[in-house]
């Protein structure tokens, strides 16, 4: 008997979405919130929704054989898993740079997410050929980790609320995806498009 496994990709892209959308207020400065606030609302959600549901989401797009799924809720989890343990003093990350080193902070900061940039870009090539939407999802999440990362190496306000816009919108994006993949014509009057960009 052949054993049906659901669709993991609308849990992993709600997961993204919600916590970027959460710690990307932040970022912004919406909402009444200080840039100077610590964002330490966003850490249970970036343990527990962006950090293990996506990561499960990953591993079960493993399952169904999507290479390019597994790899970008695999990653993207283990990266809101990171980010929790930079907010959180047990992992004693930000203490190290105690006595002295405190501007270097933001320097190592922008490294880590420099690196998110260049691999967010490498994921973006592996969405040209798929749709519309998911093109448009990782070419607006690299945008979002570049203008972060050049306001880490800059202490500059105002790149960050422009990584904030960037990562609203990205979030928003991630979402329509998710309700596209939950909308089918089983539970649903009407479906989403998302564009297609396969070559038939």
């Amino acid at each position: 008997m052949t054993v049906r496994i659901a669709n993991p990709a609308p849990l992993g892209l709600c997961g993204f979405a919600l916590t970027t959308f959460v710690l990307s207020c932040y970022n912004a400065g919406i909402f009444g919130i200080s840039l100077s606030t610590p964002p330490n609302v966003v850490v249970g959600l970036a343990l527990f929704y962006g950090g293990l549901a996506q990561l499960l989401a990953g591993m079960w797009e493993f399952k169904t054989g999507n290479t390019f799924g597994a790899t970008a809720f695999s990653s993207y989890g283990a990266f809101w898993l990171a980010y929790a343990a930079i907010h959180i003093p047990g992992f004693g990350i930000k203490q190290a740079y105690a006595n002295g080193y405190e501007k270097d902070v933001l320097d190592a900061i922008g490294i880590f997410l420099l690196a998110w940039t260049i691999f967010t870009f490498i994921m973006w090539l592996g969405t040209l050929r798929a749709n519309i939407a998911l093109s448009m999802l990782f070419a607006f999440l690299t945008i979002t980790f570049m203008l972060l990362t050049i306001a880490d190496f800059r202490r500059s306000d105002t790149f960050k609320r422009a990584g904030g816009s960037f990562g609203i919108m990205t979030a928003i994006i991630a979402w329509y995806i998710a309700l596209a993949g939950i909308l089918t014509h089983e539970n649903s009057y009407f479906t989403l498009p998302v564009g297609s960009l396969a070559k038939h």
